[in-house]
């Protein structure tokens, strides 16, 4: 393989350089014609625009399209958690040995990394292959308008590779926490707190409730968590609160468990703690967990063999962290995450991406296709 690291990030550029944080469509938009462009540049691949709702378009790229099974789907997202005007504050950069910029490591990277791969793979190994290659809209978000179309695709599959960036270590990810976000909303009856508070219902006192219900479902040892990271409510000191609104996190290995968890606070909507306060739960996030089974072992092996013969040091990790891995992996699919070159920093102004491991993971990915192939 002919790689030249200059004309690399000559094409990594215009997708950092762009806001295209989940829902801004226009970011997507552009984002995904850029690589629209790269693969409709190569010979024997069929493209698919796919509509994701309120996120915006996604793409599904097939070198046989026709055939119902495939061999591996490589699952990549375009959106970014930043806002508008963070490519204009933050455009890509870089030194001796980092680049840096919104999304250079989550995950332009490692869509850009597919495309050389694809590039690279050779003929009679593509010939051998039914790749699909899902681009979606949405992932920083839960991928909540692109989750059914992963899977559809995916159900047909017998290997998934998600390009996620490698850990800071070079590690790639074999299991996952799953996770869900709630909004818990309380609505009580507002009263003069001085002149007749006995007439109110605190919609602050059912919250506080709930605080402590929610904390006391977690479970260190099996791995389950539950968080309140924000609450508000109230409109003054001498006012009984008529509003409260709580957003909750939680982390699980286990999905049955999970499923208790949210069998419990669904009870807990129709038992209020205080009498005269109504509450609403809104689930707004969710990824099953991604767990390590009999059938990913095959695949991990075939990794290994991989990056032992190029001489790349990997270790496996289980991530706290979602990603689109627990999508496919729910569904029993061998699933293994982290194929993206090594970055860390993700979500903030000091993501980066390791300039001497993009060649190397792009030369493992298509080892580990060769050995699927054969």
């Amino acid at each position: 393989m002919k790689f030249s690291i200059e004309e690399y990030l000559e094409e990594l550029r215009p997708l950092i350089n762009v806001d295209c944080g989940t829902y801004t469509t226009a970011g997507i938009e552009f984002v995904a014609s850029q690589f629209e462009e790269k693969f409709n540049a190569m010979s024997n691949w069929h493209i698919k625009r796919i509509e994701c709702g309120r996120a915006g378009v996604g793409l599904e790229i097939r070198n046989k399209p026709d055939l119902e099974q495939i061999d591996v789907v490589l699952v990549g997202h375009m959106d970014t958690v930043f806002p508008v005007g963070t490519a204009e504050l933050r455009p890509m950069s870089r030194d001796a040995e980092k680049v840096y910029g919104p999304g250079v490591s989550d995950m332009k990277s490692g869509l850009l990394n597919v495309v050389y791969a694809m590039r690279n793979l050779a003929p009679e190994v593509l010939d051998k292959l039914s790749i699909c290659i899902c681009m979606n809209p949405d992932e920083e978000k839960g991928s909540l308008d692109s989750v059914d179309w992963i899977q559809s695709v995916a159900k047909h599959a017998k290997n998934v590779l998600v390009m996620e960036a490698a850990r800071a270590d070079g590690g790639l990810v074999k299991a996952r926490k799953g996770m869900a976000r709630y909004k818990i909303s309380f609505k009580g009856v507002a009263a003069h707190a001085g002149n007749e508070p006995e007439n109110g219902r605190s919609a602050i006192t059912e919250m506080a409730h709930w605080i402590l219900a929610v904390n006391a479902m977690t479970n260190f040892q099996s791995g389950t968590t539950l968080n309140v990271g924000i609450v508000s409510g109230g409109s003054g000191a001498n006012v009984v609160p008529e509003h409260a609104e709580a957003i909750v996190d939680i982390r699980f290995w286990n999905n049955e468990e999970y499923q208790e968890i949210d069998q419990k606070l669904n009870g807990l909507v129709e038992m209020p703690f205080t009498e005269g306060v109504s509450i609403r739960l809104e689930r707004e996030a969710y990824k099953p967990s991604m767990m390590q089974s009999s059938k990913t072992d095959h695949l991990m092996g075939l990794v290994e063999e991989a990056a032992q013969e190029l001489n790349i040091n990997i270790n496996w990790k289980e991530a706290g962290g979602g990603s689109d891995a627990n999508h496919t992996a729910i569904l029993g699919i061998p699933t293994l995450d982290g194929f993206g070159p090594i970055g860390a920093g993700f979500h903030s102004d000091k993501e980066y991406l390791l300039l001497e491991s993009i060649e190397p993971r792009i030369k493992m990915l298509i080892r580990v296709l060769e050995k699927i192939a054969g």
